[in-house]
């Protein structure tokens, strides 16, 4: 079942704001199929018989496979609306060490527009149809009725996540809900057949890795550069289930802002070639990081 605003109103039940265990079956008896995330606000990893697929995967994954395991396994696949799923003894350690709930937009038939900053949402709001929307910690959820293909930083700061993706649950949200307009299925198709954008010019892309003794327009020690690309691939890593292409976006987004100032050449590239890898090695496909890395590095070029 599709919820309504009437489904959703937060007086509906005395949940929403309480533990997490209660939200989930509340959004489960709605018709929203939920499962936990744990610390980091992502999903708990998998069993060691579901580990790196080998139990090749539940039957409505993309790589579809048999896995029928009663724990909170393969990230947004394992959401459900069964209450005996969620109150399981296999959910239940999940649940004690749980930081949020998520649920699947596109098993409840909707389509979520993750707008994480406020450049994003000025976008959303001159670009796209009015509909209902959540606030985030760093910008809104716009929710369509109607269930398409997921895709991370379709556009700076923008993420569709409907298919084989999972978002948070920060409330029903706002606003009467309008049908999933062509203008939100348009982003993936044009993120699909638009050209990456020229490499940013820097210095050689042929290296692996970051070289302190080349980059010398660099106005940064080789530590300081080193410690960042650390972090931010650490943070792309841990994103096995989803939202690693986002990352990657993020991060050579980040890593190019403390370069702005610097004569150059910088090594971006390479530091680049270590963000796709990084992305590659989750699951994302090579094409569409190196697409999510250059727009993220671009904005050295834009801010020059």
């Amino acid at each position: 079942m599709t919820p309504d605003r009437k489904t959703l109103h937060p007086r509906a039940t005395s949940h929403w704001e309480g533990d997490h265990l209660h939200t989930a079956l509340a959004l489960a008896e709605a018709g929203i199929p939920v499962l936990p995330l744990r610390e980091g606000k992502v999903p708990f990893g998998n069993c060691r018989t579901c580990a790196h697929g080998a139990c090749g995967g539940r039957p409505h994954m993309k790589s579809a496979g048999t896995c029928q395991c009663p724990a909170v396994c393969h990230g947004w696949a394992a959401a459900t609306t069964d209450p005996r799923v969620i109150t399981s003894p296999a959910w239940a350690k999940a649940w004690r060490q749980a930081v949020c709930v998520a649920y699947h937009p596109g098993g409840a038939g909707l389509t979520v527009v993750d707008l994480d900053n406020a450049a994003a949402v000025a976008w959303a709001r001159e670009n796209l149809p009015a509909t209902r929307t959540v606030p985030t910690t760093r910008g809104e959820h716009w929710l369509y009725q109607g269930v398409m293909r997921s895709a991370n930083a379709v556009r700076p700061g923008v993420d569709i996540k409907s298919r084989m993706a999972y978002a948070r649950w920060l409330g029903p949200g706002d606003g009467a809900m309008a049908d999933l307009p062509p203008a939100v299925r348009a982003l993936t198709v044009r993120q699909e057949t638009t050209p990456a954008r020229a490499r940013v010019v820097s210095s050689s892309s042929e290296r692996a890795t970051w070289d302190r003794t080349v980059e010398t327009g660099c106005r940064h020690t080789e530590r300081y550069v080193r410690t960042g690309l650390a972090a931010g691939l650490a943070r792309v890593r841990s994103h096995t289930e989803s939202g690693a292409g986002s990352q990657a976006f993020g991060v050579a987004q980040f890593l190019a802002s403390q370069h702005t100032q610097c004569p150059g050449p910088c090594g971006l590239d390479a530091l680049g070639e270590q963000i796709v890898a990084a992305a590659v090695s989750v699951g994302v496909p090579e094409a569409y990081a190196r697409r999510a890395v250059t727009n993220g590095l671009s904005t050295k070029d834009r801010a020059a």
